[in-house]
């Protein structure tokens, strides 16, 4: 009997996407399914580049199509990948954008940039189109994690008239930061208003384009910054940068309820641990947890989301940072594998949530 294409979507539809819950065929995963005798060939969309289950899907597909279809066909599974998004294409503001990602902290010098920094650089490795905003505008240090400190963006005007900010590209990645528009000696002293203005410039006046993800490096606490980025776009999630001691966990609880508050509710993507061990470089394999251990894990349990990642505190990372190309990019690391890692994490529940959660809605501006 022949291999029809009902008979590949129906044994198709036994394979379930691991994170998602539901069968490829009910996600619409399947695409270019040709059929030629006993040799069937179909695309696998997947959610995310930075997917780790690949190899998990493309066995269950062939062995789904040897099992219910025929055990002699010659089965070719193409991998290719779509990010989700929870967000319109008629969005008035970065309509281009399927996710932005809120990185923050309960408290400063826990490496938020670092790992916003590595974690873009990660994404973008992975085939995604990423951009990132440094939202410290009084500690800016993306443009030093990056090798840019000295670039300056250009404005231009679209046809239509309208003026908008080039954004610095830099290992893929498009970047803005107040660093760009101000001297690194000088000191930005702004009361909020001033420093929200900025932010929605950034926001509202640079040209991202099209972008699969959006990351926010926000200014550690809970301040006007971050009242003002759920006020102007709707965010897909945020995620919580600690380290382990206890001192640190107190106050990412407080970053973290804040996005869970209901006239925020913004959903909390997961936890990442920061300097979780320490790794000398002569002793790799070795890990003193200096700070502690298991309060990300205690945390996340508490609050029902997942640690995203445990980040090792190694001196090469520090080295990176300062030398504007981040621990990721190197193909050596321990540590860089350890960020990569943790993108795929942050694409799974990017996923997750786009598929099981409502939108999150711009939060509205109450006047007395």
């Amino acid at each position: 009997m022949a291999i029809t294409q009902q008979d590949v979507l129906k044994a198709l539809s036994y394979v379930e996407e691991p994170d998602l819950g539901k069968d490829l065929v009910t996600l619409n995963m399947i695409e270019n399914i040709h059929i030629n005798g006993k040799q069937v060939a179909f695309t696998v969309i997947l959610t995310t580049p930075a997917c780790p289950l690949k190899d998990l899907i493309r066995n269950a597909c062939i062995n789904a199509i040897k099992l219910m279809v025929d055990k002699e066909a010659e089965v070719t599974v193409n991998m290719t990948s779509r990010v989700t998004s929870a967000r319109g294409n008629n969005e008035a503001i970065l309509g281009g954008i399927k996710n932005i990602i809120a990185v923050a902290s309960g408290k400063g010098g826990v490496g938020k940039s670092t790992v916003t920094s590595n974690l873009a650089v990660a994404l973008a490795n992975s085939g995604a189109k990423v951009g990132l905003i440094d939202a410290d505008i009084s500690g800016p240090s993306i443009p030093v994690m990056f090798g840019v400190e000295e670039e300056r963006p250009h404005v231009f005007r679209t046809p239509e008239g309208k003026n908008l900010i080039q954004p610095i590209e830099k290992f893929g990645i498009k970047l803005m930061s107040i660093g760009f528009l101000a001297p690194a000696e000088s000191a930005v002293v702004w009361r909020g208003p001033m420093a929200s203005s900025a932010l929605k410039q950034f926001i509202t006046e640079t040209d991202w384009g099209e972008l699969d993800y959006l990351l926010i490096d926000l200014p550690p606490g809970t301040s006007d910054i971050h009242l003002t980025l759920v006020q102007t776009v709707p965010v897909t999630g945020a995620i919580i940068v600690t380290t382990p001691q206890k001192v640190a966990l107190a106050d990412a609880q407080k970053g973290l309820q804040m996005f869970r508050q209901p006239q925020i509710n913004v959903p909390v993507l997961g936890i990442i641990e920061n300097m979780a061990y320490f790794t000398p470089a002569e002793l790799p394999q070795n890990k003193y947890y200096i700070f502690g251990t298991g309060g990300a894990q205690k945390l996340a349990e508490r609050w029902q989301v997942p640690v995203l990642g445990h980040i090792p505190l190694v001196q090469s990372i520090r080295e990176s940072g300062d030398e504007g190309q981040p621990e990721v990019m190197k193909t050596d690391s321990p540590a860089a594998a350890v960020f990569e890692e943790v993108a795929q994490a942050v694409a799974q529940q990017v996923s997750v949530r786009n598929a099981g959660l409502e939108k999150t809605k711009i939060v509205p501006i109450i006047t007395q």
